[in-house]
């Protein structure tokens, strides 16, 4: 066979994007506890490193609810050469399992430093790193969003995981004592808690809900805009998929984007490098997204001025 120099072009640039680690004949195994639904930035980050599942990678998903119970024990069936842990009970019951194995870790509620996942944020030390918000004033720009659509709002309801949500929550307190808003809080911690939860919050009859971080609130997001759209309840939520799903409003940091920017981290540990050298970082990107079809169906017409400033816009 002839090869022509296109050929021989490609065939060195797709040597140079394959890792150095791929020249082994092991395939390295990444195990992800977190949600399926989120994993495209993730495997799309990897493959552009050069990191394709089948090749050179295996993608391990355990992202069920109550997964982290399960940790010790599949990990001892099936060890991982990198851990991807979303949310504080899945990196905590991971560190309780590995000193050793590097563990990125995805998390929106906890301050990484005081809840004794690093040692700092420049130097995390240990086994872990990874992208943490801790950002709890961001419940002052869902509180501004709100208000936009409804200047009268003075009745809100909270859905939260009390167990992680504290330093949120009392942001959102503060803010809504500020503005004279009172506050009904509901609290799930499993998702088939939330069907009772809202039922008990639409008796308190908000004129509004917001959603605070929680991997447990994010597992039951699909059934939370169902929810409020039959109780005619406008919403807000901190993550980006929702107003997919049927919820009103989204205002936090952009999911595709973060799990691409973890895949980075991915990437330099499969490379060699040490979790704890790695600093940690926060989401790069932060969206506003609207839904007009859901705002229809609810009968509210959003300002032009916050359609404007939305940077992703729902309509059919």
């Amino acid at each position: 066979m002839t090869l022509t120099r296109r050929d021989i072009v490609l065939g060195i640039v797709a040597a140079l994007t394959v890792p150095r680690e791929a020249s082994a004949a092991r395939v390295q195994r990444i195990t992800v506890y977190a949600g399926r639904q989120v994993s495209d930035g993730l495997v799309e980050a990897l493959s552009e490193r050069g990191w394709v599942e089948g090749r050179n990678i295996t993608m391990d998903w355990q992202g069920v609810e109550g997964s982290e119970v399960r940790i010790g024990e599949h990990l001892a069936k099936t060890p991982a050469d990198v851990l991807v842990a979303g949310g504080a009970h899945r990196i905590r019951a991971a560190m309780r399992v590995t000193t050793t194995t590097p563990i990125i870790a995805i998390d929106l509620e906890a301050d990484p430093v005081a809840n004794g996942f690093i040692k700092t944020l420049a130097r995390p030390g240990g086994n872990v790193t990874g992208i943490w918000m801790d950002l709890p004033e961001i419940a002052g720009k869902q509180i501004q969003f709100l208000r936009e659509v409804l200047p009268s709002l003075n009745r809100l309801g909270v859905v939260w995981d009390d167990r992680i949500g504290q330093p949120q929550f009392a942001e959102l307190q503060a803010v809504c004592r500020r503005a004279g808003i009172n506050l009904s809080p509901a609290a799930v911690r499993l998702t088939t808690e939330i069907d009772d939860a809202l039922k008990r919050l639409v008796a308190e009859r908000p004129q509004a809900i917001v959603l605070l971080t929680a991997p447990v609130v994010f597992q039951g997001l699909r059934r939370i805009a169902e929810l409020a759209a039959l109780s005619r309840l406008p919403s807000i939520s901190p993550f980006s998929p929702y107003p997919g799903w049927g919820g009103l409003m989204a205002y936090g940091p952009d999911f595709p984007a973060m799990w691409r920017q973890l895949g980075g981290y991915v990437d330099r540990v499969l490379r060699g490098a040490r979790p704890g050298d790695l600093p940690v970082e926060r989401p790069s990107k932060f969206s506003l997204i609207v839904n007009l079809k859901t705002a229809k169906t609810l009968g509210l017409t959003l300002p032009r001025s916050l359609v404007l400033r939305a940077d992703q816009v729902i309509d059919q």
